[in-house]
């Protein structure tokens, strides 16, 4: 007989069926077991390139598998040595494809295991923190506002319980859960009140439910087909380049065509014109280059994870650059989120005496270290400040008048000396701190002392500070009313307190306005605090005051248009609740702006998905805040957003210089199979030394610019336009001139070598194309500074890289079994001297290049 389905048995029945007791769930042994029958808990998603997948992308390329067959035909009826050559240099590029695709799997799998969620169970009777892939069937999982259900959940307690559902049924509205069981079998998951179903969210109460269902067997994971079906991994980078990868093989495929067509009306060997026609343009096509994007990206991401920014969604990688403003959290972003003493005022200088009466008046206790303290933020701040200067423990305390919010203020009562101490024993003291307001009429003041008091107050409140009044009352006896003991005190002094800056954030800030971001800060707290906040960071402008700053009172008078009106001038938000930070967002993208804003709560979530970058809190932020981000802040730190920034600025000039890079040398390498015959020379390259040139020069060196550093004006540059294409500011026409001024050397040295008679000149101009192309990856590493100077030892991996090429080159030129399989011959000294001579024409002209854009000469643009 079929068992009643979850939703329509009672919780003791469904305790029974689990063999769990709700109470107590499973105990650790037990779950590890289930773990282990029934395996992980995780729906079925798209998984990583395995490596059969690397290999069959590298071999399944239109361009490679025609070069292939024009190899057999070759080795058929012609030179099985070049045949055997030609297969071995296509296995290396195929085996540097598969390297290059396994590092990016292992970066993006690390990700995606750093951002697994949480989840909160009982095991032995004891709440447990475990991976969401850990849950089993019979789990007791404890539910709290912000959390995703990891598992589908029979819930067993249920206190204002509120989940949002839409992630499976599309209703928007939040749904109210209970307990009692929902009757019939063919229930719609959007009425089974009494169930939770994993990857949905709690947004508000509390609860706890039993896992009865895990993975693939969930509601959610009987969908997961359509939703890897659905997923898009590309960036919009990647899918820009793969437009242009196919448009420049349409071109590609004319030029080899016209090289192959010429060849023939010359009398060439039409096998030797065939391989000659498609390794030119398995050589000139950029195939590679959405593949590159990906591993930049990914293994960029994983810089960022070790700078303590988590990247969920990798086109953030891409926008970071293009961010115009950072709309930031003040508390723990901004600041420590620990409240600390910053000003002291005491009437007589007696700060020992102030020290001694935060001792005693407080609740609070402190621990062996400075997570350890228990109580109040405000009385755990006052204490360690008095800790540093208080002689001795507090004195027994007598009795206590606690702090409330209509006397606003606290007294507490203690004995003068220890018990039995000679003429002690009947004399007591009275502490009480309070806000100025309420204990200074308690204090035996005169005028001026008074005047002096309340002036020292409102300084202390107008530069943000929370501030309290201290004073102390000595007795000789205990009065039966407590209150008693307020009248008449001693003033001993005021205490300013706020929860002070991070020590990084006015750096940071700094930072970002220099790289032309605007910080913007957004906080609940009161207007005066958040002014005086933005101020210390250099988050407000100079010439603003707290009255500039916009209230949720502002916000919610001021209609769509007016906020879109002020919201560029805007810089601090004060009393702004949650559902507000998406008009912000709104209205900055309203004005054409790119904003990354960060958030926490449940509530965050549709500000963190409206925004460009959505940014939640690791360290205190919520599974919801996350799930709807696109990059984790794991120390929940303002200055690591604009770290990340700057990161995903250099990520993104690196692509640049890769693409820049990649496509001159393509383009000089066609330029000189294309010039050659036109000219009247002879074939200028051999197919085998054209695969040997896309294998050495598009391999190692042009990888190695990926681990370029950022350049000293990385953040001292606007944002980018997100739409701006990868070829602005004289990309376009530098891939052209640099291109044809390869293409131009390389049959410069060939011509010269004719002239001189030489038999291996093909020799000649295959060195140069080789070195010229080397040096201009030493030059191509900044757009604006000179590359030779005290940058040319910043990237270590690149001068390694051409160093190796270089060797490779040689060996090729000058071993004697090299040069029978590439047709090379050995150049003499004066021959090696002049290819090394031409080749380092490239980097000089495209040094001059860059003298003429640092003095704005150049691609509207200049560079200090």
């Amino acid at each position: 007989m079929t068992s009643a389905p979850w939703h329509a048995v009672s919780v003791a029945e469904a305790a029974g069926r689990l063999g769990v007791d709700p109470g107590l769930g499973l105990d650790p042994e037990e779950a590890a077991r289930r773990l282990a029958r029934d395996g992980p808990n995780t729906v079925p998603e798209r998984g990583g390139r395995g490596l059969r997948d690397l290999v069959v992308e590298q071999v399944r390329d239109v361009m490679i598998l025609l070069l292939l067959a024009a190899t057999v035909v070759s080795g058929l009826v012609g030179d099985l040595a070049d045949t055997i050559a030609i297969v071995v240099i296509l296995v290396l590029n195929a085996a540097i494809g598969v390297v290059q695709g396994l590092r990016a799997e292992h970066a993006l799998e690390a990700l995606r295991a750093l951002s697994a969620p949480h989840a909160e169970v009982l095991r032995g009777g004891r709440p447990t923190r475990v991976d969401s892939a850990e849950v089993v069937v019979g789990d007791v999982v404890l539910l709290e506002a912000g959390a995703l259900v990891p598992a589908d959940l029979r819930l067993v307690e249920a206190a204002s319980l509120s989940v949002a559902e839409a992630a499976l049924t599309g209703e928007s509205v939040p749904v109210t859960k209970g307990t009692r069981p929902v009757h019939g079998t063919a229930v719609p998951v959007g009425d089974r009140s009494c169930m939770a179903h994993r990857g949905t969210e709690v947004t508000s109460g509390r609860g706890v439910g039993l896992a009865v269902a895990v993975g693939a067997d969930t509601e959610i994971g009987r969908v997961a087909e359509l939703i890897i079906g659905a997923d898009d991994v590309r960036t919009p980078l990647q899918r820009r380049l793969a437009h242009l990868s196919t448009r420049l093989a349409a071109a590609v495929v004319v030029i080899s065509a016209v090289v192959f067509v010429a060849g023939l009306l010359r009398g060439e060997d039409p096998v030797v014109m065939l391989l000659t026609a498609v390794s030119l343009a398995v050589a000139a096509v950029p195939e590679a280059l959405p593949a590159v994007v990906t591993i930049s990206l990914a293994l960029g991401a994983a810089v960022m994870v070790r700078q303590q920014a988590l990247v969920r969604r990798l086109p953030a990688v891409e926008t970071l650059g293009s961010v115009t403003h950072i709309c930031s959290d003040k508390t723990g972003t901004l600041t420590r989120n620990r409240m600390a003493v910053d000003a002291v005022w005491t009437p007589s200088g007696d700060t020992d005496g102030l020290a001694e009466a935060l001792v005693a008046c407080t609740d609070a206790v402190l621990g062996d270290g400075d997570d350890d303290a228990r109580g109040d933020p405000t009385e755990v701040a006052l204490l360690r400040h008095a800790a540093r200067s208080a002689t001795g423990p507090a004195r027994p305390r007598v009795g206590e008048l606690p702090f409330d919010a209509e006397r606003r203020r606290m007294l507490t009562l203690h004995a003068r000396g220890s018990a039995g101490s000679a003429g002690s024993a009947d004399r007591y003291v009275a502490f009480a701190k309070g806000a100025p307001e309420s204990l200074l009429p308690r204090c035996g003041l005169d005028e001026g002392l008074r005047r002096e008091a309340d002036e020292r107050a409102r300084t202390m409140a107008a530069a943000g500070l929370r501030v309290l009044a201290v004073a102390r009352r000595d007795l000789d006896r205990l009065p039966e009313d407590l209150r008693e003991a307020e009248r008449g005190m001693t003033l001993l002094g005021l205490v300013g307190l706020l929860d002070p800056p991070r020590p990084e954030a006015a750096a940071a800030v700094a930072e970002c306005r220099a790289a032309g971001i605007v910080p913007v800060m957004i906080t609940g707290d009161h207007p005066v605090t958040a002014h005086a906040i933005a101020e210390r960071v250099g988050v407000a402008e100079p010439h603003h005051d707290a009255s500039d700053v916009l209230t949720g009172q502002d916000l919610a008078d001021l209609g769509d248009a007016a906020l879109e009106a002020r919201v560029l001038g805007a810089r601090v938000y004060a009393r702004v609740d949650p559902a507000q930070k998406i008009r912000i967002v709104r209205a900055l993208q309203a004005q054409g702006q790119v904003a990354a804003m960060t958030g926490d709560g449940v509530n965050d979530a549709p500000a963190l998905r409206q925004a460009d970058i959505g940014v939640a809190m690791g360290a205190g932020g919520t599974d919801v805040a996350r799930g709807a981000s696109a990059m984790v802040l794991l120390d929940d730190n303002f200055a690591t957003i604009v770290g990340a920034v700057r990161e995903g600025r250099r990520i993104y000039d690196n692509i640049r210089r890769f693409v820049k890079y990649t496509l001159t040398s393509n383009a000089g390498e066609i330029w000189v199979m294309f010039l050659g015959p036109l000219l009247g020379l002879p074939l200028p390259l051999l197919p085998l030394q054209i695969l040997w040139i896309n294998l050495v020069t598009d391999g190692l060196p042009g990888l190695a610019l990926a681990r370029e550093p950022a350049e000293p004006t990385v953040m001292r540059r606007p944002p980018r336009p997100p739409e701006e294409s990868i070829f602005a500011h004289g990309v376009t026409w530098h891939i052209a001139w640099v291109g044809l001024l390869i293409g131009g050397v390389s049959l410069a040295g060939m011509g010269w070598a004719r002239l001189e008679g030489a038999e291996n000149w093909q020799t000649v101009v295959f060195t140069v194309l080789v070195l010229a192309q080397l040096g201009h990856s030493l030059a191509v590493r900044s757009e604006t500074q000179p590359s030779f100077g005290r940058r040319f030892a910043t990237n270590p991996a690149l001068l390694g890289a051409v160093v190796l090429t270089v060797g490779l080159q040689l060996a090729v030129v000058y071993l004697p079994w090299l040069q029978g399989v590439f047709q090379t011959g050995g150049l003499s000294a004066r021959q090696l001297v002049v290819c090394v001579g031409l080749a380092l024409v490239v980097p000089a002209a495209v040094e001059g290049e860059k003298a003429l854009v640092r003095r704005g000469l150049l691609y509207g643009r200049s560079g200090s």
